[in-house]
């Protein structure tokens, strides 16, 4: 009896996709960590700190950015609007940009008053297994990572304000 080699291949090659799925990257809805605590970090800049143990007790909406990244921009005035309709919300967004000027004249250009430092080292995106930006974890009251979105949103689509407004 012969056997049929394109199926045995096709067949292979069907196991090496699944398999390749399942070690893919972080970059997913549902990362390792979720349910999990989130990373702690102290970030200061230009004088200003910030310790994210400090905020247990409200939602931490934690966005990785920069001023060169044109989806991070484009995500920006979402995030303000969110912001400004959800104070008990805090938004902390990090960003990655390497000159201080630039980051500096981009947010008083684009009326950025949310709560954002500067990380030109991309330490704290490192911790939470952030390598492309735009990224953005949400953070419960406790301190819990409870979910993760890759890529840009619309963080005033009524499914996120669903969802932040449950936890």
């Amino acid at each position: 009896m012969r056997t049929n080699r394109p199926t045995l291949r096709s067949g292979i090659l069907l196991l090496i996709l699944c398999a390749l799925s399942l070690t893919a990257c972080d970059r997913g809805k549902h990362p390792a960590r979720i349910g999990s605590p989130a990373p702690e970090f102290t970030l200061t800049d230009e004088g200003r700190s910030v310790d994210l143990a400090q905020l247990r007790g409200k939602t931490v909406v934690l966005n990785f950015w920069a001023t060169w990244c044109v989806p991070c921009v484009a995500e920006l005035p979402s995030l303000l609007a969110l912001q400004h309709r959800f104070p008990q919300i805090v938004v902390l967004a990090i960003s990655q940009d390497d000159d201080a000027t630039v980051y500096r004249q981009f947010l008083v250009d684009n009326h950025v008053d949310l709560l954002t430092l500067r990380d030109p080292s991309a330490r704290i995106p490192q911790i939470y297994g952030t390598v492309r930006i735009p990224e953005t974890y949400i953070i419960d009251r406790k301190g819990i990572l409870r979910r993760k979105f890759v890529n840009a949103q619309d963080w005033t689509s009524p499914e996120i304000v669903d969802y932040l407004g449950k936890l």
